[in-house]
């Protein structure tokens, strides 16, 4: 049953991402590919990841990794600043034209979550917070997001 309520959330946040971004293909102001939706879902969760993380993170060779980062560049996703510490390394930086792309997913949660503190007492959303926080620190060890999960 719990498993079942959880996917059942899971689906309808999803959902309500695939819905916003085919409105936005149907008024053709989208320019990313189902895949480089994921790649930028990803370097936004990172952090950014210099492209041998992200390569390593998606599972994939640092040269196909490049590759997908050059056409973010060139669509104006995606930055490359160079490193202060090795200045060899490059991070990858979402730009302002992802971020208002990007908003489509969180604003909804925003919307979700201002409901769930209308719903329910400030102990409960406590509590929720802190069965968040466990289930991603400490039941979902293979994914790391670096700083937006301290």
């Amino acid at each position: 049953m719990l498993e079942e309520k959880f996917e059942i959330v899971y689906t309808k946040f999803k959902l309500h991402f695939y819905q916003e971004i085919f409105e936005r293909f149907q008024n053709r102001e989208a320019s990313l590919t189902t895949v480089e939706t994921f790649a930028m879902e990803t370097i936004q969760a990172l952090g950014s990841p210099t492209i041998n993380e992200f390569a390593s993170f998606m599972r994939i060779s640092p040269p196909n990794a490049a590759y997908k980062i050059n056409s973010l560049i060139r669509k104006g996703y995606v930055r490359k600043i160079q490193s202060e510490h090795d200045k060899r390394e490059y991070h990858l930086i979402v730009t302002e034209k992802y971020k208002e792309y990007y908003n489509v997913s969180s604003d909804y949660v925003h919307v979700v979550t201002e409901r769930m503190r209308e719903r329910f007492t400030p102990d409960e959303c406590a509590k929720l917070e802190e069965m968040l926080t466990i289930i991603s620190k400490e039941l979902m060890p293979e994914i790391q997001l670096g700083s937006a999960e301290a």
